[in-house]
């Protein structure tokens, strides 16, 4: 059937019994993802064996990285900018098309990743089979680039699992287990790693039935009064959620899956066309922009290795104490210390649900909690690879123990703080080997945020750097390498967006009407609840550490609720009075009528920070500047990041915007340095 081709990414066998095993290994790139010279030769393939049935076909990947990542985003980048979208999807579409009609039976075989474009082929074959493994995680995450399933998945997937397990998996761009694909009807079968082939051929040889029961929920959820009465629904859901003009795509893929009706070429024009349309807004452009930034950060350590196997951890706080739980958690072995197990306790019992709730099973819990050890007596900073201090904020304290500390560290250890505001200049004549101490800066909580700063000084090793760079990874972390001087880059940026909400607050404008104001830009969290969050006490030492290096005064409403024990969220009081983890936010009288420049005044301020940010160099290039306060703030993804708005709206509109600002409530909002830089013009 394929005697004397040659493919250059897919490798066609077929066996005794008349099976072709399809095997993707996308030449030079270490993960498959589907370019416009895999589809063709997909569609070559296809054509042969659509002439000459085999008796059944096995898709799977050849990568051990997993099975298909989705579609190459750096061509979907090029169509966008040429015109060429709807093509190139109408295209993708109709490779898959001819898939799904091979008269044969064809299962994906799928491991790993399998994304997007990766899920949408499966989608196309009649069963999927999956491995077993806590790396199989299948999903269609287009929404998150601001575009929806493009090559048949909004099309296939409500018609096999049911609209509204389709829609819940599409809407939220989440990723299934191996286990939850199962149980939802997404896979067919799961099947132990080493025998993923073996499995989807037995599919093959005896073909299932989908239960009743699922076919039933399939049709039912699909029909035309179904989809009229689900819609409105899921559009109410998507709106508590997200915003309609800053996120169009969940809100287009709800109203193209309401259209579409029982024929699969109806459901593709209007699946075409609706991707087609959003491709071009600035949302998915701006999206699709940070995900090449996500890209970036995560390939900065380039081939470099960490050379880290224990790591110890000072100060078991909730910062110290969930550093050190992430690092057990990601394989790191791992000595905790404080004072008295008093201190430490609480961090083992705030790990153990970590483990519980990330790893799920005894199996993998346990080893996690090996690894995590009390150590009062710091017997484990001689062993330690990477020594983290996460004590309080104070420069001598610090000191203190960088002194006492680095004389019992390994010659080649590293030795790391993580303060959030303290220049490393200053903090590192306390240490004797300057070359081995940096800043690794995490975000509270932990858990949740991605990304870590790498603090530089003059005097760090450019090798430590990179084996600082090489742990993030291992960590799973996005590291952005920033210079060490007040407040770094995230805090730098943030505080002036802070305190300025808390002087509107002190003013007495409400805290819901300031955070709405803030939220309708697009940022996740208004920033009187923030406040709360990070508290009140460490957004005082913070401001207390930046304030005159910025020429900003601390809000007398901060200091004042801070000593009468108002510290946030921790205390149950702060700004906002706190029940079970959430703010009980005050009702607004509906005739307040909000100051027209409020949204100016919050956001402002953080937008003039990170001009002088770039012209300081603080970080190296305007893009990791971006990525920085995305990752580490949540700043309005859909935007691009602070210097791309910038560039989108203008930086001589914002500038005369600050200049107004300043002549009305003083000079906190003065234009800072680097406004008239060629860096803030449109590229």
């Amino acid at each position: 059937m394929f005697e004397g081709l040659r493919f250059q990414h897919w490798h066609p066998t077929r066996d005794d019994d008349g099976i072709v095993v399809l095997a993707l290994n996308r030449a030079g790139s270490s993960v498959n993802a589907l370019s416009r010279a895999v589809l063709d030769e997909l569609a070559e393939i296809v054509e042969r064996l659509s002439f000459e049935p085999p008796k059944g076909v096995v898709i799977r990947s050849s990568k051990a990285a997993g099975f298909v990542v989705g579609a190459d985003l750096k061509e979907f980048a090029g169509y966008e900018a040429s015109g060429g979208v709807l093509d190139a999807i109408e295209n993708g579409q109709r490779v898959l098309q001819k898939l799904a009609r091979l008269p044969c039976v064809t299962v994906a075989a799928i491991h790993g990743a399998c994304m997007g474009g990766g899920t949408e082929m499966a989608l196309a074959c009649r069963y999927r089979v999956a491995a077993r493994d806590p790396s199989t995680r299948i999903g269609l995450p287009e929404v998150k680039l601001g575009i929806f399933p493009g090559w048949g998945g909004s099309a296939r997937l409500p018609r096999l699992i049911g609209a509204p397990a389709a829609m819940e998996l599409m809407l939220t761009g989440r990723a299934a287990s191996a286990e939850n694909a199962k149980a939802i009807g997404l896979v067919d079968a799961l099947s132990s790693p080493e025998l993923l082939v073996e499995t989807a051929k037995e599919l093959i040889r005896h073909p299932r039935t989908r239960l009743l029961a699922q076919r039933a929920t399939a049709w039912a959820t699909n029909t035309w009064p179904a989809r009229q009465i689900l819609a409105p629904m899921l559009v109410k859901q998507t709106a508590a959620k997200v915003r309609k003009e800053h996120y169009p795509a969940p809100f287009a893929l709800i109203e193209t899956w309401r259209r579409g009706g029982s024929s699969i070429a109806q459901r593709l024009k209007l699946e075409a066309r609706g991707v087609a349309k959003l491709a071009t807004t600035s949302t998915a452009r701006n999206l699709i922009r940070v995900f090449f930034l996500q890209e970036r950060l995560k390939g900065l350590a380039g081939g470099a290795e960490h050379g880290i196997q224990h790591v110890h951890v000072v100060g078991a706080g909730v910062m110290g104490g969930d550093i050190a739980a992430w690092c057990a958690l990601r394989g790191f072995e791992v000595t905790l210390q404080d004072r008295e197990m008093k201190y430490v306790q609480p961090a083992l019992d705030r790990a153990k649900e970590l483990f519980a709730k990330k790893l799920k099973t005894p199996e993998r819990i346990d080893p996690a909690q090996a690894r995590l050890k009390a150590d009062v007596e710091g017997a484990g900073i001689a062993s330690a690879d990477l020594l983290i201090e996460a004590i309080f904020e104070n420069a001598e304290a610090k000191e203190a123990l960088y002194r006492a500390d680095e004389p019992t560290l390994k010659a080649d250890a590293l030795l790391a703080t993580n303060t959030s505001s303290i220049p490393l200049d200053e903090l590192r004549q306390a240490v004797a080997d300057a070359g081995r101490f940096l800043g690794l800066h995490y975000f509270n909580p932990v858990a949740l945020m991605p990304l870590i700063e790498i603090v530089r000084h003059d005097r760090l090793d450019g090798a430590n750097e990179k084996r600082a760079l090489a742990f993030c990874k291992a960590l799973d972390k996005l590291p952005v390498p920033v210079k060490g001087t007040p407040g770094f880059l995230v805090n730098r940026i943030l505080m002036p967006y802070m305190l300025e909400a808390a002087r509107a607050f002190s003013e007495g404008i409400p805290g819901p009407v300031i955070d709405k104001a803030a939220k309708k830009f697009g940022m996740p969290m208004g920033p009187i609840e923030l406040i709360d969050t990070v508290g009140l006490d460490v957004a005082a030492s913070v401001g207390k550490e930046l304030g005159p290096f910025l020429g900003l005064d601390i809000p007398p409403t901060l200091g004042e609720r801070v000593e009468n024990g108002k510290r946030g969220k921790k205390d149950g009081e702060g700004l906002y009075v706190w029940q079970d983890g959430k703010p009980q936010k005050p009702e607004v009288d509906p005739n307040y009528a909000a100051p027209e420049d409020l949204e100016d005044r919050l956001l402002l301020p953080m937008l003039n920070e990170a001009v002088a940010c770039l012209h300081d160099r603080v970080v190296d290039d305007a893009d990791l500047l971006d990525a920085g306060v995305i990752f580490g703030t949540g700043f309005a993804p859909f935007r691009g990041g602070p210097i791309q708005h910038v560039r989108d709206t203008g930086a001589d509109v914002l500038k005369g915007k600050l200049e107004a600002l300043a002549a009305k409530y003083g000079d906190r909002f003065k234009p800072r340095p680097g406004w008239d830089s060629p860096e803030l013009k449109p590229a």
